[in-house]
């Protein structure tokens, strides 16, 4: 299924600045779509990197994960709260629009309006300027050490394309609703939107006017769903695709034994984490009436120590894990290994916090978790329900695909009373997740708080973490923060997954620790 196409007029047109001499077709599949093409959809790792490709950034990550400029050449603090960005001139949208200040205002509109699910990137933004045609300012409520790392994922779209096809507000994935910018784009990035099929195939070519100087060697890209693994490593290994962005642990040794076959893997950022309604004062999905079991942390400490993780990442990770009992992990900004003590099982002393807190039978309840978002997720969540059935609690598994699963975590109501969920830190710091997954509901924080797990000195340390420029004194407070988390059980963490990506031996890519998947650098040899 490999195709080179031979140097010639066509290609060197699509392919301008390539300095390559042939240009070649790339194919990729993952076992889950996108779900949408609007980049503020969803605050989602595999649909921020896809539309990464397409739409960019003020400022970017490197191959080294470090900060660089993209649409943003240059910056400054004119204040202690004042970001001065000075913009990329000479950029043009898909459509030939010039990218300007209005562009990067009408953004910032966006990203804070309705139907966004990437409010949070601007959190800490109290108003932004336009200076000129090519100079924005971001004046911060406070002081905010981390300003620049929490708009790399936020990028920019056309206010003229946006109003003319009445998409000028991003559609919440949750209500299964779409606009124009659900299946089309208008970005500046380095790949432009040829076709869409959802949930099959989607098709991307070059941009021929990028701005910048393109590493990569190709001519198109077809990404591929496929769902089911075994068909997924089969079309890998027959050379149909070039590449699988998630590799069943079960297939890594075969792969890296494969001839032709290369498995690229390292540690990665993201947390998986198990999630419990704490909210409502009887569970949604649960047979006990009058009451909430996760109110009592007794119920929750029960329920981490009937867990086996150890048991998880050998038998179900093939050791492709790293257990942990923190909700951030190494490379992560305030991350301290000696305070990551995993929780061992205990199903003696899980029964007797259980019957302490009023359950000696245990209870039922139903567990959501998707089944093509993240490494073995449903293997995993199959094995926590055998695990807790030790103790008495009951659980039945709903696994569904990620549009639905998603839909039901993260409804306005959160519809959900025992769930799994994964998070990448996108600023690779402590604050990032604390603010959108462990402090209490409120505006743009705790957007992503779905147990709703609340605690008055928490959320006061989350804000002095926000401000805190001296970095021993934040250390101090993000670790009061974290032993409080942990004390009260306020999620049930599992592990940092590897990253595991194979590829073709010809393909050259670049490995990404947040999992992001830049197409830039990808070449076909």
């Amino acid at each position: 299924m490999r195709r080179y196409l031979l140097a010639g007029a066509a290609a060197l047109v699509l392919c301008a600045g390539l300095g390559a001499a042939d240009a070649a077709t790339f194919r990729w599949a993952n076992d889950g779509d996108v779900n949408s093409m609007d980049p503020y959809a969803r605050n989602e790792t595999f649909l921020l990197s896809f539309t990464a490709n397409i739409y960019e950034p003020l400022v970017r990550r490197n191959r080294e994960l470090k900060i660089e400029p993209a649409l943003a050449t240059s910056w400054a603090q004119t204040s202690p709260t004042v970001w001065r960005l000075n913009l990329r001139q000479g950029v043009k949208f898909h459509d030939g629009t010039p990218f300007t200040a209005d562009d990067v205002l009408f953004s910032a509109a966006r990203v804070r309006g309705q139907g966004s699910n990437l409010t949070s990137v601007l959190s800490s933004v109290k108003d932004i300027r336009k200076i000129d045609d090519f100079t924005v300012e971001f004046e911060t409520i406070n002081p905010d050490p981390i300003f620049l790392e929490e708009i790399t994922t936020w990028t920019m779209m056309s206010k003229r394309w946006a109003e003319a096809n009445n998409a000028t507000n991003a559609v919440d994935l949750t209500t299964g609703q779409e606009n124009f910018a659900t299946r089309n784009t208008n970005g500046t990035g380095p790949f432009v939107l040829i076709s869409r099929e959802p949930d099959r195939r989607t098709v991307l070519r070059p941009n021929p006017n990028w701005w910048d100087k393109p590493e990569h060697n190709l001519d198109e890209v077809v990404f591929n769903v496929i769902g089911n693994d075994a068909t997924r490593i089969a079309a890998l290994l027959s050379g149909e695709v070039d590449m699988v962005y998630t590799v069943p642990p079960q297939d890594t040794d075969r792969l890296s034994r494969s001839p032709g076959v290369r498995v690229h893997q390292g540690p990665e950022l993201r947390t998986v984490f198990l999630g419990m309604d704490q909210t409502r004062d009887e569970l949604l999905k649960s047979d006990v009436r009058g009451r909430n079991p996760f109110r009592d942390v007794r119920v929750r400490r029960a329920m981490q120590q009937a867990i086996d993780l150890e048991a998880i990442k050998t038998r179900i990770m093939r050791g492709q894990s790293r257990p942990t009992s923190l909700m951030i992990g190494p490379g992560v900004n305030g991350f301290v290994e000696a305070e990551d003590r995993v929780v061992r099982p205990n199903i003696d002393a899980a029964k007797r916090l259980l019957a302490e807190a009023g359950y000696p039978n245990g209870f039922g309840v139903t567990m959501d978790c998707p089944n093509d978002r993240y490494v073995n997720d449903e293997a995993i969540c199959t094995a926590v329900v055998s695990m807790l059935a030790r103790i008495g609690v009951r659980v039945t598994l709903n696994a569904q695909t990620r549009a639905r699963y998603f839909a039901e975590i993260l409804a306005p109501r959160y519809n959900t009373s025992f769930y799994m969920l994964g998070w990448t830190p996108t600023t690779y710091d402590a604050h990032n997740t604390f603010y959108n997954i462990m402090a209490s509901r409120g505006g743009t924080r705790g957007v992503f708080n779905s147990g709703g797990w609340s605690n008055a000195r928490f959320d006061e340390l989350t804000d002095q973490i926000a401000v805190e420029l001296d970095p021993a004194k934040r250390q101090q407070l993000i670790n009061e923060a974290t032993k409080i988390h942990v004390d009260e059980v306020g999620h049930i963490p599992v592990h940092q997954q590897v990253v595991v990506w194979a590829a073709r031996q010809n393909i050259s890519l670049q490995l990404m620790a947040d999992n992001y998947f830049p197409l830039r650098y990808v070449r076909v040899q």
